[in-house]
């Protein structure tokens, strides 16, 4: 078994990568003085992954939401339910399906052993019946109603349906009551077998935690994979949106609006100089210290609600921009006016400056963060980068790389406007 230390010297940070003999690879960053620990044990199976390889290289379909679906049906036990152990040893515990990945994890100020051992205990022992799916459809179909109620993230998948015509980031998370009825027992014990294979998943950990510690509970625990990495199979994504206005008419007291401009991705994966690039020009169009939102808050078109966001993963990438507002398309509009700006005056210098080294504070912020910490080490895991990689780029980057990124993304006919008008 091989332990690889990666250190950071500037900023007096280490962590341990291991690949366990299971196949499983273990992330660990211990952290001197802090009290709570934190660990997140991540498969590369998201909502995007509507398709599973089968062991002759082929594809099968799968219904949209059986990631979901999962995530919900693993808590379960033929004795005791997972939350009721964690109960018992204090930590807190809690999963996510994002479009990418599952997690489950839990945080903890004592009994961290015991905690990892329920985490990788529970993780590795599926049980399902038909009895107890069906049950689960009838929740999680509620829950899908209850979404399309809920303004926030109805203008986003709107958004998403409009932006994307082939690629599953378009789908809502959980599915549509249609797809969820289609899972069976057997399915999700398919879809764990081929996706839950510890070789396509990694455990995470940060805060008061020793290497030691960890590889004692791992070694108890984890059982051998059979398997390797999943393979990814998506059809080309075209480079124009859907449309390019969507609207629909929800409970709220003011409209809202996201404004999205799609990217043409040659690769799956968007490089570290391509993410962080991407972060720093939205902030220099429409951050709180950019001309752009002191004339859209002076003229009261936004509020304390905008933000913006560089949305991307496996195979998609857009930019974001959203919130309230009396006027939307006087909003998106004035977005796009200051990009074409932009896009001809080119970013200065002392504004690129500034809004990098604000960028680069934010990333040394995370590593008082344990828990962000843990994610963000399954979250580079799964895109081959290291943490500190987003450090290291953001002191290299530079100024006429930014402009030329900018000529080539942000363009006005791939955009789609969202909005959410009162009832």
């Amino acid at each position: 078994m091989k332990i690889e230390e990666i250190r950071n010297e500037a900023l007096k940070e280490a962590y341990f990568k291991i690949k366990h003999p299971s196949g499983l690879t273990i992330l660990v960053l211990p952290k001197a003085g802090y009290s709570s620990s934190y660990a997140v044990f991540a498969a590369k199976y998201g909502s995007i992954d509507n398709k599973m390889s089968l062991p002759d290289g082929t594809f099968s379909a799968i219904p949209e939401g059986t990631a979901h679906f999962l995530e919900h049906k693993l808590f379960e036990s033929e004795e005791l339910a997972a939350f009721e152990r964690f109960a018992k040893t204090g930590a807190s515990a809690n999963a996510y399906t994002s479009f990418d990945r599952t997690g489950y994890l839990f945080s903890c100020t004592g009994n961290f052993k015991a905690s990892l051992e329920i985490l990788l205990d529970f993780v590795q022992k599926p049980y399902f019946t038909q009895e107890t799916v069906e049950k689960e459809q009838g929740i999680i179909g509620q829950e899908i109603t209850m979404y399309k109620d809920v303004p926030d993230w109805e203008v986003l998948f709107n958004l998403l349906r409009s932006l994307y015509q082939v690629n599953p980031v378009r789908i809502d998370i959980a599915g549509t009551q249609e797809s969820i009825a289609q899972i069976t027992a057997k399915l999700l014990y398919d879809c764990y077998s081929s996706f839950y294979n510890l070789n396509n998943m990694v455990l995470a950990v940060s805060g008061n935690a020793e290497v030691a510690d960890v590889l004692e509970v791992a070694d108890r625990i984890l059982k051998p994979a059979t398997g390797g990495a999943v393979k990814r199979d998506f059809e080309p994504e075209p480079a124009e949106p859907l449309t390019g206005y969507i609207e629909e008419k929800l409970a709220v007291s003011a409209p809202l609006f996201m404004l999205g401009f799609k990217e043409a991705v040659q690769t799956p994966v968007r490089t570290t100089k391509e993410r962080l690039g991407a972060h720093i020009l939205l902030d220099i169009i429409a951050g709180k210290a950019s001309p752009l939102y002191k004339r859209l808050i002076d003229a009261e078109l936004i509020n304390g609600t905008f933000s913006f966001e560089y949305f991307e993963g496996y195979g998609y990438a857009c930019a974001i921009f959203g919130g309230e507002s009396k006027d939307p398309q006087a909003v998106a509009q004035a977005i796009k006016d200051e990009i074409k700006r932009l896009k001809t005056e080119k970013v200065e210098q002392q504004s690129f400056e500034r809004t990098r080294r604000k960028l680069y504070g934010r990333l040394i912020m995370m590593y008082n963060d344990v828990d962000e910490l843990a994610n963000e080490l399954a979250a580079t895991f799964f895109t081959g980068n290291g943490l500190f990689d987003d450090i290291e780029e953001c002191k290299a980057i530079e100024l006429d790389s930014l402009n030329a990124r900018l000529d080539s993304i942000l363009n006005e006919s791939s955009s789609v406007l969202s909005v959410i008008l009162p009832a």
